[in-house]
């Protein structure tokens, strides 16, 4: 079913028992982030508050599960979008050839035009009430952490024309509310939007923008899909909802909106005044992102529907919800990525701990030598698969979502010395531990079922009853439970401040050990839990760049360090951001009202188990 604005969704959530209505007072300022955080971690249900200072109810964590999204996506599953846009792909693909082949596409091709939005005259419901006199202040946004520069509207489409071509965009950027009319407007190098507002710089003129919030759940999922630049984000919404969206004009711009959102903020970016500084920003990497210069935004109007709920997100440590939108990225677009790019691959996923760029697994149907190394190439130069730092690519009967078995056979295909690419390029603007901003090391990983052309005579393979079990040196604090398992891989902990030798330390864990039985080691600093895999993998993976931070302790045995590059000799040349936690203030508030807001379980702070990563001064967001 399509919905008709939020409150329409809230109803189909309650109707599945999804969601929880919280009507004490709860505020916006850090306690909701609190409760939204542990929620969603425990598994539980969409949040309404409806007592948070203002006139309108915040919807949250209404994304945070397979069950949620599916809902929003008006699905049983969240994958039978993608199975559906598989069919029209492979139909469509189908229709090259014959006459009567093309013919056969016509019904697809009627089907998927009929969807496309539509712009209707007169007033919609998201403009129930006009406020000429626009003041943010009415609306109830969050502020997530305690570094956060301000309050921020986390789930924004941000809606934008091409002034030379007329291509819309629709993106989301997170704005942060400078006073009761304007906001930052974090839009990236790298994004549709910053283009777009490139090219209104040539013109001299004022770029319309306007802001849409609420509406069909689907809209705010288009507005975070990696679409091709210049295909319209309400092409994919009308297809997914399988109902064209209607959109209506701005009353102050000339700018086309949903005409069921349930806010709609209008304004203007000039791009001949100085940016404004903008954040830090306690982000989905689970790092703060730091403060920068970035547009100004003007609000001239804000109009939203009489029942307007208004929608937000928190973002941090994952897994949240930006998890489960990322699912159902790899299932959606599984087709485009195989028809137009790369047939041979037969999944992708992202796993929480890569907040989405850092690391990738990719199963590819292998049948030629060299076939996992192109497959690696071509994707890091496609679309936003650019940002990623780590791709591993897997062929056979593996379950790519099975963290163990996928370790299991990577190490079984793994050969350091062959099967490692390495090389630069683009990351996202949020990575940190790149020497320069958004530009920094890759390495992709051949784990495909070798052909025989591509096994060298000196692969360093363990036999399968290979006792791994070995004594440690005691010089520092290491976890082999992985070398118990049969993976051979190991990782250790080291005070970075002290200067350690990483290398040498390496190699004392390596000494007396038995021929190639390690084949990977991970550095941590000693605050990170090393029994906790996903602390582990979430550090090594947010702290490395794999160029830099990538050494061979033995022939066949790969190190990556994913300290802090704060300490080293010489110091770092960007700022290093502290984790993301709320403060001890706030999870004692929360600890103490817990049941107050309704709810029959104990869900502790999920910031607990990571405040121990905080830096010294950890009222501060860098060194």
């Amino acid at each position: 079913m399509a919905y008709s604005g939020l409150r329409s969704f809230i109803h189909e959530l309650e109707e599945n028992d999804e969601l929880h209505r919280i009507n004490v007072f709860a505020n916006p300022d850090q306690e909701i982030t609190e409760i939204t955080d542990r929620v969603l971690k425990s598994g539980g249900k969409a949040l309404l508050f409806e007592n948070n200072g203002t006139r309108f109810p915040i919807l949250i964590n209404s994304f945070g599960s397979d069950k949620k999204m599916a809902l929003a996506l008006s699905r049983k599953n969240p994958y039978d979008a993608g199975n559906e846009i598989e069919k029209l792909f492979s139909s469509l693909s189908e229709s090259a050839g014959g006459l009567l082949k093309k013919l056969s596409s016509i019904p697809e091709l009627f089907k998927l035009s009929s969807l496309f939005p539509e712009k209707i005259k007169g007033k919609a419901p998201c403009q129930d009430i006009i406020e000429r006199d626009p003041d943010l202040g009415k609306l109830p946004v969050l502020k997530c952490w305690p570094h956060d520069g301000g309050p921020f509207i986390t789930l924004p489409m941000v809606h934008t024309i091409h002034p030379e071509t007329g291509s819309s965009n629709v993106g989301m950027y997170r704005m942060q509310v400078l006073d009761r009319s304007t906001t930052g407007m974090h839009w990236q190098r790298h994004k549709t939007g910053a283009n777009h507002f490139e090219a209104w710089k040539k013109t001299k003129l004022k770029m319309p923008v306007s802001v849409a919030l609420g509406g069909d759940p689907v809209y705010t999922y288009a507005a975070t899909a990696p679409l091709p630049e210049n295909i319209n984000e309400y092409i994919l919404a009308g297809f997914l909802r399988r109902r064209k969206v209607k959109l209506v004009k701005c009353i102050t711009n000339n700018l086309y909106v949903p005409a069921d959102a349930d806010f709609i903020i209008e304004g203007f970016v000039d791009p001949s005044e100085d940016p404004v500084w903008e954040g830090p920003f306690g982000d989905h990497t689970g790092f703060y992102s730091l403060a920068d210069w970035y547009p100004k935004f003007h609000v001239t109007c804000i109009t939203h529907r009489k029942d307007a709920v208004y929608p937000a997100t928190i973002v941090g440590i994952p897994p949240q919800e930006d998890s489960f939108l990322a699912k159902a990225t790899e299932r959606i677009f599984l087709a485009p990525v195989k028809m137009a790019l790369l047939p041979e691959i037969i999944d992708f996923h992202m796993p929480d701990a890569g907040t989405a760029h850092n690391l990738v697994i990719v199963k590819i149907r292998k049948s030629y030598p060299g076939q996992g190394m192109k497959v690696i190439s071509s994707l890091f130069g496609a679309g936003q698969m650019m940002f990623s730092k780590y791709i591993v690519v897997v062929s056979g009967e593996i379950d790519i979502r099975n963290y163990p078995a996928v370790a299991g056979h990577v190490f079984e295909n793994f050969n350091g010395h062959i099967d490692i690419m390495l090389t630069r390029g683009p990351l996202d603007v949020l990575d940190h531990s790149s020497d320069r901003f958004s530009f920094g090391g890759k390495m992709g990983i051949d784990a495909t079922i070798k052909h025989p052309e591509e096994i060298s005579m000196e692969t360093g393979k363990r036999s399968k009853d290979e006792n791994l079990k070995i004594t440690l040196p005691d010089v520092t604090v290491t976890n082999s439970s992985l070398i118990d398992k049969g993976i051979p891989a190991m990782i250790f902990s080291v005070d970075t401040k002290e200067d350690p030798g990483i290398i040498e330390i390496a190699k004392r864990l390596l000494k007396n050990r038995p021929e190639s039985i390690i084949k990977l080691m991970l550095c941590v600093d000693h605050k990170v839990n090393i029994d906790d895999l996903f602390m582990v993998a979430w550090q090594v993976l947010a702290n490395s760049d794999p160029l830099r931070d990538h050494s061979f302790v033995e022939p066949a045995c790969l190190l990556i360090d994913g300290t802090i590059k704060a300490y080293r000799k010489g110091g770092f040349p960007r700022k290093w951001p502290n984790v993301v936690c709320s403060d001890e203030a706030i999870i004692s508030h929360v600890d103490s009202r817990w049941h107050s807001f309704g709810f029959n379980y104990t869900a502790e702070s999920p910031s607990l188990n990571y405040r121990r990563l905080l830096r010294e001064g950890n009222d501060e967001v860098v060194l």
